[in-house]
């Protein structure tokens, strides 16, 4: 059974990632860090309708926050009336907060089987060039006497983003891992509401539920970075590529339809961004 469905992620999946990735490879002097770059970009775009649902849902959660507080301030304690109240309110307003979730979870996918052929398949001895000339179609099929260019920079692509320095006995994270650990944080911290706005709602309210929710969206804008950071040392770096260039994708989309969201006070404060008297 477990086999049946193994073949069939690899089918629907590793096999078409793989050849799109090879395919790339070839069209771009055979440099995998580029191919990986521009392949990231390409996926990016296909998959990027699957997300402006959940982004527009995000901007009209936005709009009705002020009402959505003056719930909050009606129920106090009353959980199950705020929650029957906020989801009528949602109904009325035509938003659906699990709107998106289908590119989060193909993201996540697509973020699996990529590890699949980064560390399986693409390094230089014959025994993952059998393994990666099995997931590509014939066309695409490798020499198995030639030798595949998993250099980029100064990066092997197949391995972590790690810098090693004399002296130094384990290695600080590389530009690429860094920037992917930053393109994270300023995703996250876009997408999310003003933290000072949700504190003042928890201290009007006094409800646990809103310390709780406050508690998570800070926890998470640290954590989830943090994680990548931490996977970073683990994984290859073409993951750290891939991820960057998805970080920077939703920053762009986020930016485009919502704004600066959770960066806005920042750039205001040093004059990056001009109110909405100004313009």
């Amino acid at each position: 059974m477990f086999q049946f469905l193994g073949q069939i992620f690899s089918t629907i999946l590793t096999q078409p990632l793989a050849n799109g990735l090879i395919l790339f490879y070839n069209i771009f002097g055979h440099n995998l860090g580029v191919a990986t770059i521009v392949f990231s970009a390409v996926l990016f775009l296909i998959t990027r309708p699957l997300n402006k649902p959940q982004m527009e849902s995000m901007k009209k959660i936005k709009e009705v926050q002020p009402l959505v507080n003056k719930l909050k301030a009606k129920y106090g304690t009353d959980k199950m009336g705020f929650s029957k109240a906020q989801a009528e309110l949602y109904k009325q307003k035509g938003i659906n907060p699990g709107a998106g979730c289908i590119f989060q979870i193909l993201q996540l996918v697509i973020l699996i089987t990529f590890y699949q052929v980064f560390a399986n398949s693409l390094s230089n001895t014959a025994d993952s060039l059998v393994k990666l000339n099995d997931l590509l179609y014939q066309p695409l099929k490798i020499a198995t006497d030639s030798t595949l260019n998993t250099s980029f920079w100064y990066l092997n692509i197949s391995k972590p983003d790690l810098i090693h320095i004399p002296g130094i006995s384990f290695g600080l994270p590389g530009l690429f891992l860094i920037l992917a650990t930053i393109s994270q944080f300023l995703s996250i911290k876009i997408t999310a509401p003003y933290i000072k706005q949700e504190e003042k709602v928890v201290k009007a309210t006094k409800s646990e539920t809103d310390n709780m929710q406050l508690a998570m969206s800070s926890s998470m804008m640290y954590t989830i970075p943090l994680m990548t950071l931490y996977f970073g040392y683990q994984f290859p770096s073409g993951l750290a590529l891939y991820w960057l260039i998805f970080s920077l994708g939703t920053v762009w989309q986020q930016v485009s339809i919502n704004g600066w969201g959770g960066l806005t006070p920042f750039l205001k404060k040093f004059n990056l961004l001009k109110s909405e008297a100004q313009k």
